[in-house]
């Protein structure tokens, strides 16, 4: 295991831009068994071969880490979620440029060593292409997972431009493989263009709830994600975040993006609240697209944000 911090030590903390670059500054290996003990795992998945769109997501895992800040108490919480839990950063999974299949494999292969280790991985995608094997390893452990989905889109096409195998897809072969239950999945922030009849019409005879953007407006974020706990309901729940759920002007940084969005205050507190209450197995936050390698930009910066949000929310979960 490897400290970051461990050279700064006598501060208290080190420089956002010395030493190695890990999530939050946490401790860093990429050896399975170091991670016996760890409550979360973070988990890179720099890849991007599956857009229809603007690529760029597999830089995303290294900026997020870049914009990360250090460890400390949440102001409106009150709560250091990564003092209170054990967090690691199990690195990147060794993705094949230009080859989904091995890529895929290797996603869940990492996702699923942190399983084993009782850990709750969060992914750093990367395309959303990547829920596949995300979601897979947790259902393979858990069993169908209940689905708490933030996304502008469903997701829920059978193909893109005649690929089976998409960005737009995961939902749909998760539901047809039997990896998420599909009463227990419900879509947040839809809106624009896409998709259509067809998708909706399958949508609805599978018991998917989808929750379009103007019903955040008109009835507010704590009522739509109250509503989406309570779709969820009890036992293994998996979140993932597209960012595209945000307004371009919150995180311009996106693949598709799709103006009249949600706020990054909205969609920040739902991911902790839905943290806090539901019985997580793991999360995922996808699609963000840095401005270079390495960039602290405006999109990588909620990002972070996210998966803080998530962290205080499980250590909140855990005091009770």
């Amino acid at each position: 295991m490897i400290d970051p911090l461990e050279r700064w030590q006598r501060y208290g903390e080190k420089p956002d831009y010395a030493g190695l670059l890990t999530f939050s500054g946490v401790s860093y290996t990429e050896d399975p068994a170091e991670l016996a003990g760890a409550d979360v795992v973070i988990v890179g998945a720099p890849t991007d071969d599956l857009v229809s769109d603007r690529p760029g997501a597999r830089f995303a895992p290294r900026a997020i880490r870049a914009a990360s800040c250090p460890p400390g108490p949440h102001l409106e919480a009150r709560i250091d979620g990564i003092g209170e839990l054990r967090v690691v950063d199990f690195g990147d999974a060794a993705v094949v440029p230009a080859d989904p299949l091995r890529t895929h494999d290797a996603i869940e292969e990492t996702v699923a060593l942190v399983l084993e280790r009782g850990a709750i991985p969060i992914v750093l995608g990367g395309d959303h292409g990547i829920a596949e094997p995300d979601i897979r390893a947790c259902a393979r452990r858990h069993g169908p997972v209940g689905l708490i989905h933030f996304d502008a889109h469903t997701d829920t096409g059978t193909e893109v431009f005649g690929a089976s195998r998409s960005h737009g897809t995961p939902m749909y072969r998760l539901v047809r493989d039997g990896h998420v239950a599909p009463r227990r999945y419900v879509q947040l922030g839809l809106r624009g263009y896409w998709p259509g009849e067809r998708e909706f019409a399958w949508q609805a005879q599978q018991g998917i709830t989808s929750i379009f953007m103007h019903e955040v407006r008109d009835r507010g974020i704590r009522a739509v994600t109250g509503g989406a706990i309570e779709v969820a309901g009890a036992g293994p729940v998996f979140v993932s975040i597209d960012i595209d759920a945000l307004d371009p002007g919150f995180a311009p940084g996106t693949g598709t993006p799709e103006p009249g969005g949600m706020t990054s205050a909205d969609l920040l507190w739902a991911v902790r609240e839905i943290a806090s209450r539901v019985e997580l197995v793991g999360a995922e936050v996808v699609e963000v697209i840095p401005t270079a390698v390495g960039s602290a930009d405006i999109t990588a910066l909620v990002a972070d944000r996210i998966v803080r949000e998530l962290i205080t929310g499980l250590a909140l979960r855990r005091r009770g």
